[in-house]
C-alpha cells in the first residue's frame, strides 16, 4: 500500500503536501480554539506537520492515517523531534473508507478529498468519526478565476473546469450539503510557491543521485517544465484553503 512512486519522491523533503506554510497552520489552529485534550482525527495526514505542532502548541492528541509509508515514517519521526510521541500515532493504512473507534472533536481531511470520491463523500466520511458538536475541516483547491480554455484547465493539474468551484461557490456547496461554514483559512500565491518550487531541488538532488532510475526520464522532463507550468497556471488560477464545518441545526420555533 502506496501512493504512486513519483510523488514520494518529489515529496520526499516536504514537511507539508498542501499550498499551506507552517504560519497557516498555526493560524487555522488558533481560529479553531484548540485546547488540551482536543482529539483530532486526521485522514491523509501526510508527514504530519499539522498534528503534530498542533500537539506541541495547544496540547492536542490525535491520529494520522496516510497510505505513504514513508510519509508515515517522516511523520513519526517528526513526532520524535517536537516531543509529541505521547499525543500523536500516526498509521500506515488506507485512509479511504477509515472510521475511527474513538469518537474526534475534530476530523480533518486537508487536502486528500480523493479518499471519499470527492468532497461530498468525504464529509460524509468524517462525520462517521464525529462527536456531537465536533468539527469537519476540509482542505480543497478552488478555482481563483476561471480558466479561458481546456489546455489551461489541464494544466492545473483538472480534467475539467468543474473539477473545481470559485471560492464563493465552493463555500455556498457545504451549505447544500448541511453545513455551516464556521471558519476558513486560505493559502497564497507563496505558499504555492513553496509547495510547488520545493519539488524542484528535490527532483534534481534525486536526478544525480539516480541518473539510471526507470523514472528518471519523468523526473527530468517535469524539471525542465514545471517552473514555467506553475508560474503561468497554478500560481494564477488555483486556490487553496482549510475549511471547517458544522452539521446545520435547527432552532425551534415558538
Amino acid at each position: 500500500m502506496d501512493i504512486p512512486r513519483f510523488f514520494n519522491i518529489t515529496e520526499s523533503a516536504h514537511r507539508i503536501h498542501n499550498p499551506f506554510t507552517p504560519d497557516k497552520f498555526v493560524t487555522l489552529g488558533e481560529a479553531l480554539r484548540l485546547t488540551p485534550g482536543v482529539y483530532v482525527l486526521d485522514l491523509g495526514s501526510g508527514s504530519g506537520e499539522m498534528l503534530c505542532t498542533w500537539a506541541r502548541d495547544h496540547g492536542i492528541v490525535g491520529t494520522g492515517i496516510d497510505m505513504s509509508p514513508l510519509f508515515t515514517a517522516q511523520a513519526k519521526q517528526r513526532a520524535e523531534e517536537l516531543g509529541v510521541t505521547h499525543q500523536v500515532n500516526f498509521i500506515h493504512n488506507d485512509a479511504a473508507g477509515y472510521i475511527s473507534d474513538k469518537k474526534a472533536d475534530v476530523a480533518a481531511c486537508v487536502g486528500a478529498t480523493w479518499i471519499g470520491g470527492g468532497v461530498a463523500g468525504t464529509i460524509q466520511l468524517l462525520a462517521k468519526s464525529l462527536r456531537t458538536g465536533g468539527l469537519i475541516l476540509i482542505g480543497e483547491p478552488y478555482w481563483r478565476q476561471l480558466p479561458p480554455t481546456e489546455d489551461i484547465t489541464k494544466k492545473c493539474f483538472a480534467n475539467s473546469i468543474s473539477d473545481f468551484l470559485i471560492l464563493p461557490e465552493l463555500l455556498a456547496s457545504f451549505g447544500k450539503l448541511g453545513y455551516d461554514v464556521v471558519e476558513m483559512v486560505l493559502a497564497n500565491q507563496d505558499g504555492w510557491d513553496r509547495y510547488e518550487a520545493a519539488k524542484w531541488l528535490t527532483m534534481r538532488r534525486w536526478l544525480e543521485e539516480n541518473p539510471d532510475d526507470e523514472l528518471a526520464d519523468e523526473i527530468r522532463s517535469k524539471l525542465s517544465t514545471e517552473p514555467e507550468r506553475h508560474a503561468a497556471y497554478t500560481r494564477e488560477y488555483l486556490g487553496w484553503g482549510v475549511f471547517a464545518l458544522m452539521p446545520r441545526i435547527s432552532l425551534k420555533k415558538a
